[in-house]
């Protein structure tokens, strides 16, 4: 049955089950996916060494309107997570960072990144996951390249 679904379909069921597992994470710790991902963008960018991090720069990587992440920030600065202060190079904008409740936490999300992974792959052996995967990266590569968030 499988092999007659539409490829689109497909997707969209990898996607869900994907989504769903993670957001069942996020929801562990108290947050939202979206949440968990806003988070995630600052802790990597931080640990790559930005000096400042602005609501700006998470709007751009995330695809979010500034309303919308606003609401964001917000919230997770009111759970302990972020903490915003006066930019240090531009008084206008606030300056984001990781409070100690949520500094590293890119690299948990990775994990589960990969625990998800490994549960909608364990019917595949090492060689077939390993292929699978490139597979996706050759396709992600056909993609237009503004859509795809480059390190």
């Amino acid at each position: 049955m499988c092999g007659k679904m539409p490829f689109g379909l497909k997707i969209a069921i990898i996607n869900r089950a994907f989504r769903k597992q993670m957001d069942e994470k996020a929801a562990a710790m108290g947050l939202t996916s979206v949440q968990l991902r806003v988070l995630g963008s600052v802790s990597r960018l931080e640990e790559k060494g930005e000096e400042e991090i602005h609501q700006n720069d998470l709007e751009r990587i995330e695809h979010v309107t500034h309303p919308a992440m606003a609401k964001i920030i917000q919230k997770l600065e009111r759970k302990g997570f972020l903490k915003c202060v006066s930019g240090a190079t531009d008084r206008r904008y606030k300056k984001i960072t990781c409070t100690a409740k949520s500094v590293g936490i890119h690299k948990i999300i990775l994990g589960q990144d990969e625990e998800v992974l490994s549960v909608l792959c364990k019917d595949l052996s090492e060689e077939q996951k390993t292929m699978f995967l490139k597979s996706i990266d050759d396709v992600l590569r056909n993609i237009d390249s503004d859509i795809i968030f480059k390190d």
